[in-house]
This record gives structure tokens, C-alpha cells and sequence, in this order.
């Protein structure tokens, strides 16, 4: 099933400003969308176009990556990453891809945040810019939970530095929350996911990170979905992955 926000003919029937077009044609964000825009990368009807809110209207040839884009029903995927899986959907030589294991054709999809190759786990897939930024700024305050085994246990004043965070590399790294639920056995939530957050705080306690797997995205939660293994999110459960606050793991 693919979920869609609205009626595509009455979408293909509207006009937009052109950052939003985009958006809507599962390009990226609106915000990345306007930089694209400016950048003079999209044409309208054969005429470069620089500003984001230039109008578009019912008929329009817009013209992005030498490709014609157009409105396309929105979809939402669920995807349980297997580890030594890789999250991008541009580079040919990138190895495994998470993205070759979903069996859509002809969709401009990406990933709504990312993993590291060596972590596995909740991946949503969409090709619905505005939703996305939604999922992943943080200002919208949708807290993704991640279960994390070390090496060794983390002493509990360690564990308590990291809770009042750290600074690794110039960059301050604070998790919303830290539970310690097993034996070597830890419950991260982030609001903001830096490039390899919680393994870096992990390694500042002289630890080493085992695994790592994101378990839920807002309300939304991996549940028994297998390793490898993808499905289509039903309406109720887009709403699940945007609301905000901890999920209640």
C-alpha cells in the first residue's frame, strides 16, 4: 500500500511556489529544495529559475538533474537496515545499499536521516521532502531511541557525565536521555543525531560500541519487522513516527 497526503489530481491541478513543487516531487526538504533553487540547478520550461518562489503552474515543464519532475504520491516505508548496509542513493560504488533492498522502481526515494554503515535498524524511507525536515530538525523535538551494547559496563559516573554532555571534537554532544537496561546493555534517545553521536560518547568512557540499533523513531517502533526486511507505513503510523516526545520504550 502506498500511503498518499492528499489527491494527486488535485495537486497536479494547484499552483506552487517552486521550492515547494519540488519538495512535493520528492526532491529533498523545502529548505534544501530553496538552496537547490538558487544554486541554478532547476529550469522552468527551459529557463533557469533562481528564485525559490517563483510560481508554478498546471503544465509547467520543471527540469531537475537533466530529468523532468512532476507531483508523485507520497510514500512512506519502513526498513530494518542490516548492518554493513550504507544509507546513500547516489553513489554507484558505495557498496551495499540500504536502498537495494526496497523493490520500488521509478520513485525518487531517500532516507529520512541516516545510519552509519556499522548500525542497523528503524530506517524510514520517503520521497516527501516537508516530512522528512519534520522527522529530523530538531526543533521538532521527534526523539529517535537506540539500543547499545559495549564491550565492557559503563561506570555510573561516566554514564552520568554523558547525560550532562560531553564536547568531542568541538561539538557538543547531549543526549536527551541515557538507561542503562542490561548487563553492557544501554537505551540512548537523541533529539539531534550527530555524525556518529553515540558512538563517540560511548568511546569518550574508554568503551567500545558492539552494536547498535535504532529501535524507534518518535511513537513509531521497529517491532518484529526482520533484519533486511521492508514495509509500507500506514497513515497511523506516520503520525506515530511525528509525535513528539520519547516513545515510551
Amino acid at each position: 500500500m502506498i500511503e498518499k497526503s492528499t489527491n494527486l489530481q488535485d495537486m497536479e491541478e494547484k499552483t506552487f511556489n517552486l521550492s515547494r513543487f519540488l519538495s512535493l516531487s520528492g526532491v529533498a526538504s523545502r529548505r534544501k529544495c530553496a538552496e537547490i533553487v538558487k544554486a541554478g540547478m532547476v529550469q522552468i520550461n527551459g529557463q533557469t529559475v533562481t528564485e525559490p518562489s517563483q510560481r508554478v503552474n498546471p503544465g509547467d515543464d520543471v527540469v531537475y538533474e537533466g530529468r523532468s519532475v512532476r507531483i508523485e504520491p507520497r510514500i512512506y516505508i519502513m526498513l530494518n537496515k542490516p548492518r554493513g548496509y550504507v544509507c546513500t542513493n547516489d553513489d554507484p560504488h558505495a557498496g551495499k545499499r540500504a536502498f537495494d533492498l526496497i523493490e520500488i522502481d521509478d520513485a525518487r526515494l531517500f532516507s529520512a536521516g541516516r545510519l552509519d554503515k556499522d548500525s542497523e535498524g528503524l530506517l524510514i524511507i520517503t520521497n516527501d521532502g516537508d516530512y522528512a525536515m519534520q522527522l529530523t530538525h530538531p526543533r521538532h523535538e521527534i526523539f529517535k531511541t537506540y539500543q547499545v551494547r559495549t564491550d565492557a559496563a559503563i561506570p555510573a559516573s561516566e554514564l552520568n557525565r554523558l547525560r550532562l554532555g560531553i564536547i568531542d571534537d568541538g561539538e557538543r554532544l547531549f543526549p536527551q536521555k541515557i538507561e542503562e537496561v542490561g548487563s553492557c546493555l544501554y537505551r540512548f534517545i537523541l533529539n539531534e543525531g550527530k555524525k556518529r553521536e553515540i558512538r563517540r560518547m560511548i568511546a569518550a568512557t574508554g568503551r567500545k560500541t558492539v552494536s547498535l540499533q535504532r529501535i524507534s523513531v518518535g511513537a513509531l517502533t521497529l517491532a518484529e519487522l526482520d533484519s533486511g526486511k521492508w514495509r509500507f507505513l500506514s497513515e497511523a503510523e506516520v503520525k506515530l513516527s511525528l509525535n513528539p516526545g520519547f516513545s515510551g520504550q
